[in-house]
């Protein structure tokens, strides 16, 4: 297949090209590289440097490079930046997919994969979490994805667009080898944080709240690799290419999940040196437990995750960091 990766010089978005050029795939990367890195794509893999935001470019894209599917990564995903700029997001997030949907549906009505977030379950006493839970997200950056999820569906209803929706977890790891990893410039991810902090470039870590009714008493959330996450998508995109999909949403995690003291636990363990943490109060809106029924994506495409132990998850993340303590501007 021949596919174009919108978003795919980001974090998911180039482990997913990794994937898809290992399983034999042509692609190319469409990104305005706000947080992509160029650093991280294969030298084989064409790039166009282009906004969704600009709808002639995405369609002079698809007209130009003729792809079978199209796989969108591309989206702001901070949740307290959501809060303090909404405009910013609801424009770049759906009016730009928007705009992608329609060039799709106006020049080659090819399957789409979208990455969407859990955070458009917002806080639910489901544990675990199902595809079929309420959907209440409680930020921008959740709203924008559900609203893009809804089009999406409205796309396919109205104009037969095949499509299949990604719900993911808490993202985390790097490839192996430390050859590429997270680089966002806002840093909000537990392992990530961890890995800087023992690294020198953070004082401590902080642990919002111990009193949560799990075992250790701090929160318990369900962390999938980037790679098995790219995996994901290699099974999506071919399952969409080869007719066996049509309109499908899938959670993508482990389906259990890990503490916060189980993670810096596992950092220490890896690093070899204990971090400093420091107790603090709970953070509003932080639910006890977030964990994936990532049933249907296993029966359905086959998913199994490779990465399932929490100190090989984090040493790949500590390799990456270690190696490039300051992402791709080295």
């Amino acid at each position: 297949m021949k596919l174009l990766v919108v978003g795919g010089a980001g974090y998911i978005g180039s482990h997913t090209v990794r994937q898809l050029r290992a399983a034999g795939h042509d692609v190319v990367v469409l990104d305005n590289l706000s947080s992509g890195h160029p650093e991280a794509l294969p030298p084989e893999v064409t790039l166009v440097k282009a906004d969704l935001l600009d709808a002639e470019a995405v369609k002079a894209a698809l007209n130009a490079h003729q792809p079978d599917a199209v796989i969108h990564f591309a989206a702001l995903i901070e949740v307290g930046e959501s809060m303090r700029a909404p405009g910013r997001y609801y424009r770049n997030n759906v009016l730009g997919s928007l705009n992608l949907l329609q060039a799709i549906v106006e020049t080659r009505k090819i399957p789409l994969v979208f990455s969407s977030t859990a955070a458009v379950y917002g806080t639910t006493d489901a544990v675990p979490i199902p595809e079929t839970a309420t959907k209440q997200p409680e930020s921008v950056y959740g709203e924008t994805k559900w609203m893009t999820e809804q089009m999406i569906h409205a796309f396919g209803t109205a104009h037969g667009l095949p499509y299949t929706i990604l719900r993911y977890f808490n993202v985390c790891g790097a490839a192996p080898g430390g050859t590429i990893g997270e680089a966002h410039a806002n840093k909000t991810h537990l392992i990530e944080l961890a890995c800087l902090t023992a690294l020198g470039q953070r004082e401590k870590m902080m642990i919002f709240g111990d009193d949560y009714p799990t075992p250790d008493g701090t929160c318990i959330r369900d962390y999938v690799h980037v790679q098995d996450l790219a995996d994901a998508h290699v099974l999506a995109v071919e399952a969409l290419h080869g007719g066996g999909q049509v309109a499908t949403t899938y959670n993508v995690g482990l389906g259990h999940g890990f503490s916060v003291r189980e993670v810096l636990d596992a950092v220490d363990a890896v690093v070899g040196t204990p971090l400093t943490r420091e107790l603090a109060p709970r953070r509003a809106g932080d639910p006890p437990r977030l964990v994936a029924d990532a049933n249907l994506i296993v029966k359905e495409l086959g998913f199994s995750p490779k990465f399932t132990d929490l100190k090989e998850i984090v040493a790949t993340a500590w390799e990456w960091h270690r190696t490039h303590p300051h992402g791709f501007d080295q």
